[in-house]
């Protein structure tokens, strides 16, 4: 009998997430299946699961497209994203491993202030950092976009963590071979913290992906636009492409979806091991 309830609930667990999985995929499937139909097919009263007669010229039509070059747009995007996550991850990975390991007064005054600001809504400074950008002559450049942006009081908070729980004996080990913090975090710590540098990785990366309110502001000449920018002049009060906007939305999830699918594993591992529950 208690072999038969474990049955009974392994599968309505499988049930369960199947329901979940399926539910979490209908995003998906909408993007592809209106980004492949007409405009008549997707405002139709009548629902089909596909479209009668798949429209592919979408995909060439979106790219060909004169007054939206979106093939410049993911460029910016891909430009824009990797610088991020590159400053990010370096420069909260030294905060993190100097509050870890590098004792000094204030270092918990330091931290506790640096948590603080996770409190401070972003559109309190967004004015502010603005008003920087522009005065330093920053507007519609690569260096007002990513910038402002690089440091992150949650990655670092994820390496203090992560790096308060590294091996000692690895570092005592380098201290004994004669090399410094610096030498110690290049040679010793970088090369076995993978995990939590790929998670931190991921989710910077994405989270400049899909930023739009500061590439928005920042990012005024079309040259600067980034995927989120060019998206959203789909929508506007004159016009409405819904098929184009489909379409375009499923090519600029495409790298989010390669991305999330290559370090997944590294996601979970990283957060795990970095103390987050302590």
């Amino acid at each position: 009998m208690h072999h038969a309830w474990i049955r009974v609930g392994r599968a309505l667990r499988v049930a369960l997430l199947t329901a979940l999985a399926l539910l979490f995929l209908v995003p998906f499937y909408l993007l592809v299946r209106n980004g492949l139909a007409t405009e008549a097919d997707i405002t139709a009263p009548d629902w089909t699961f596909f479209p009668h007669h798949v429209q592919w010229s979408n995909l060439t039509e979106v790219f060909d497209d004169p007054n939206l070059p979106l093939g410049h747009a993911l460029l910016n995007s891909t430009l824009i994203a990797v610088s991020t996550t590159l400053g990010t991850v370096l420069l909260a990975s030294l905060a993190g491993y100097g509050l870890a390991r590098i004792p000094y007064r204030g270092a918990n005054a330091v931290f506790y202030a640096i948590l603080g600001t996770l409190m401070v809504p972003a559109a309190v400074t967004f004015v502010p950092s603005f008003v920087l950008v522009s005065s330093l002559g920053w507007i519609s450049t690569l260096r007002g976009l990513v910038i402002p942006t690089l440091f992150s009081a949650f990655a670092c908070f994820i390496f203090r963590q992560y790096f308060l729980g590294f091996p000692r004996e690895l570092e005592d080990a380098a201290r004994v071979d004669g090399l410094g913090h610096w030498r110690t975090y290049w040679r010793i710590v970088v090369p076995n913290s993978r995990p939590v540098f790929a998670a931190v990785s991921t989710i910077v990366f994405i989270g400049a992906w899909n930023a739009f309110l500061w590439p928005l502001v920042i990012g005024q000449d079309q040259e600067a636009w980034t995927v989120q920018v060019a998206l959203s002049t789909f929508t506007t009060a004159q016009n409405l492409n819904l098929h184009k906007l489909f379409v375009a939305a499923a090519v600029s999830i495409a790298p989010l979806i390669v991305v999330f699918l290559l370090l997944q594993r590294y996601i979970v591992a990283g957060v795990e091991r970095s103390g987050i529950d302590d």
